[in-house]
C-alpha cells in the first residue's frame, strides 16, 4: 500500500513532513495544553531567537567547580529544589539556565582519568599535559625540575596581564592547590606549594615552590587579586607556616606596592574583607585560613569567620572592574572535589550549590554585553544517582520506588539482601561512616575504609555527617573520567557548543576577548 503524507502541526513551531501509513494527525488540546508540552516549547522558541553576535568580551570570568560532574550537578540541582520546598527535578542550578553549553574531554595526555593539575593546565594553555604536571608539556617529566627548561607553557590569566588587564584567582581550596596555581604557575610537581616540599635536585636547579611564585609574580603589574585559603605556605615555621627559608612571602607582597601608586590590601578573615574599602583598593590578598577554607556547610554551622566563595567572588568583581580595559578573574569551588574524595555526597552538594550563588552574584554585578561568563568543571568523579526512586524522593535519601498504581511505597525498599540503600552512592573510596551531624568531611579520614553493604534502617543519610557507601576500598575516592559540561552566557558565549577537547576553552576565551599570544 503506497504512503501517505502525514503533517504533525504543532502550534507556534515549524511544521514536520515525513511518510507515513495514516491520515492526517493533529496533536490534541490536551496534549498541547500540557505544561510540559508549552515549557518545551517555549524553551526551544528562547533558544531559536538568540542572537550569534560576534561581540569582542573586554572582561572574562572563569567558574571552576572543581569535581563537579554531571551526576554531581544533577544531585546538587535537585536538593536546592527539595530545600524550596519543591520536588527537585525540575529545578535549575543558577548557570544551568544559560544559553550556550558544550561536553569538554578530561582527560590527560597519560591517564583517561585525569587529575586537576593536567585539566587546568590545558585549559589556561591550550595545551594538554600529563597528570600532577603545572604548565609544563608532556615532554617535561613529573617531579623533575630539569626536565622543564624549554617545555614551560604560558596561561591565559598571563595574556591578560600583557595585555594591560586585571587579574584575579579565587578559591575555596589553598591557593597554591593544582586548580588555581595553573592560572600562574609552571611547576613539575603539583605538590610543591611550598619550599618545604621541593627536592634536592629542584633546588640545584632553581625551580621554585608555587606560593613563591604566587608572591613575586611580575607579567604586567601582577595578580591584582588573590583570594582563597592556603596561608601556611606564605609563613616561615617560626610563624606557624612551611617556609623552610624563613621569608614571609604575605609581607614581601605587601613591600612590594609601598612604594608605588597602588594600594594593596592583606585581609584574614571575611569579617576584614566585608567592612574593606575595597573602591580605593588595587591590589587585594586574603588568605582566610592555614590550610583549605571550611566546607560550606562547616562553616554556616560553626559561624567561622569565612567568606563564601560568593562573597570572595563579589569582592573580587569590585576591585578588577576598576581597571577600565578589563579583567580576567578564575573562581574554583575546589571543596565539592574533597568532600567526594571523602564519600561524602552532603558536603559536595552543598558546595555545588554554594558555587552556583556565586555564579549568580557574578551575573547580577557585570555588564553580560562586554563579559563572558564560562562555568565549567576539571574532571568528574565516580558519583552515582540510581535505584529507581519515586520522583520528589529526597535525594540524600533512601531509596522509595513505586507501587503498581505509580504512588510512593510506604518505605524504603530493600535490595535483594533485604537491606534499604540510598540513591546516592560512589563507585570506590572510604566507603560508609555515620558521623552524624559532624559537618567537616574531612573528619572521615579519622577510620579506615568500609565497602560494603550496611544496614541503613535506623541511619539518617541525609544528615550532614552521612557518607555513603562504597564497592571498592580505597584511602580516597577517585576522579572519573567521563565528559564534563562547560555553560557560557554573555559577550562571545556562542563559542560554546558540541563536545571539544578541554584545551580549546583557552582558545575560546583568547577569541572572546582578540587577546592572542604572540607569535
Amino acid at each position: 500500500m503506497p504512503n501517505r503524507t502525514l503533517r504533525v502541526a504543532l502550534t507556534g513551531l515549524a511544521v514536520g513532513v515525513f511518510a507515513a501509513a495514516h491520515a492526517d494527525v493533529t496533536v490534541p488540546a490536551y496534549q498541547s495544553g500540557s505544561q510540559w508540552f508549552t515549557d518545551g516549547q517555549s524553551s526551544i522558541q528562547d533558544k531559536s531567537s538568540m542572537a550569534r553576535e560576534d561581540v569582542t568580551a573586554k572582561n572574562v570570568i572563569l567558574f571552576v567547580g572543581d569535581g563537579m560532574g554531571i551526576s554531581t550537578l544533577t544531585a546538587a540541582r535537585i536538593l536546592e529544589g527539595q530545600l524550596a520546598g519543591d520536588e527537585g527535578e525540575e529545578n535549575y542550578l543558577s548557570f544551568e539556565s544559560f544559553p550556550y553549553s558544550a561536553l569538554i574531554k578530561t582527560y590527560n595526555t597519560n591517564q583517561q582519568t585525569p587529575d586537576s593539575a593536567g585539566t587546568m593546565t590545558a585549559m589556561m594553555s591550550g595545551v594538554k599535559n600529563k597528570a600532577g604536571m603545572i604548565n609544563i608539556s608532556s615532554d617535561g617529566v613529573r617531579g623533575d625540575c630539569g626536565s622543564t627548561a624549554g617545555n614551560e607553557l604560558n596561561t591565559f590569566l598571563d595574556l591578560m596581564e600583557d595585555a594591560g588587564r586585571s587579574t584575579g584567582v579565587v578559591s575555596t581550596a589553598r591557593i597554591t592547590h593544582a586548580t588555581p596555581a595553573a592560572t600562574y604557575a609552571r611547576v613539575p610537581e603539583r605538590n610543591w606549594e611550598s619550599d618545604d616540599s621541593l627536592p634536592e635536585e629542584a633546588r640545584q636547579n632553581g625551580c621554585k615552590d608555587i606560593a613563591d611564585q604566587l608572591a613575586s609574580y611580575d607579567v604586567g603589574d601582577g595578580i591584582d587579586v588573590v583570594l582563597g585559603g592556603g596561608r601556611r605556605h606564605f609563613l616561615p615555621e617560626a610563624d606557624g607556616g612551611k617556609r623552610q627559608d624563613g621569608r614571609d612571602l604575605i609581607q614581601l607582597w605587601q613591600e612590594r606596592y609601598q612604594d608605588s601608586e597602588q594600594t594593596a590590601l592583606y585581609v584574614e578573615s571575611g569579617s576584614e574583607l566585608a567592612t574593606a574599602d575595597l573602591a580605593s583598593t588595587d591590589k587585594l590578598m586574603g588568605l582566610f585560613t592555614s590550610s583549605h577554607m571550611s566546607y560550606d556547610a562547616d562553616r554556616k554551622a560553626n559561624a567561622k569567620d569565612e567568606p563564601s566563595v560568593a562573597d570572595m567572588t563579589e569582592a573580587a568583581i569590585d576591585v578588577l572592574s576598576r581597571n577600565q580595559d578589563g579583567y580576567f578573574l578564575m573562581v574554583e569551588s575546589g571543596r565539592i572535589d574533597h568532600a567526594h574524595h571523602a564519600g561524602n555526597a552532603y558536603n559536595a552538594l552543598h558546595d555545588t550549590l554554594a558555587f552556583a550563588d556565586a555564579v549568580q552574584a557574578a551575573v547580577d554585578k557585570v555588564d553580560l554585553d562586554e563579559t563572558l561568563i564560562l562555568v565549567t568543571a576539571d574532571h568528574s568523579h565516580v558519583f552515582t544517582i540510581a535505584g529507581y526512586p519515586t520522583k520528589g524522593n529526597p535525594i540524600l535519601g533512601k531509596v522509595i520506588t513505586n507501587d503498581a498504581s505509580g504512588a510512593p511505597e510506604a518505605g524504603p525498599t530493600e535490595a535483594a539482601d533485604s537491606m534499604p540503600y540510598t540513591t546516592l552512592g560512589y563507585t570506590n573510596g572510604l566507603g560508609y561512616a555515620d558521623l552524624g551531624a559532624e559537618t567537616n568531611a574531612d573528619a572521615r579520614y579519622a577510620s579506615a575504609p568500609d565497602a560494603g553493604r550496611k544496614d541503613l534502617d535506623a541511619v539518617d543519610t541525609e544528615a550532614p555527617g552521612y557518607h555513603q557507601e562504597t564497592l571498592i576500598p580505597l584511602g580516597s575516592e577517585t576522579h572519573a573520567g567521563e565528559d564534563i559540561s562547560l555553560h557560557a552566557t554573555g559577550a562571545g558565549a556562542y563559542m560554546v557548543q558540541g563536545n571539544v577537547e578541554q584545551n580549546a576553552l583557552f582558545h575560546l576565551m583568547t577569541a572572546a576577548t582578540s587577546v592572542t599570544p604572540a607569535e
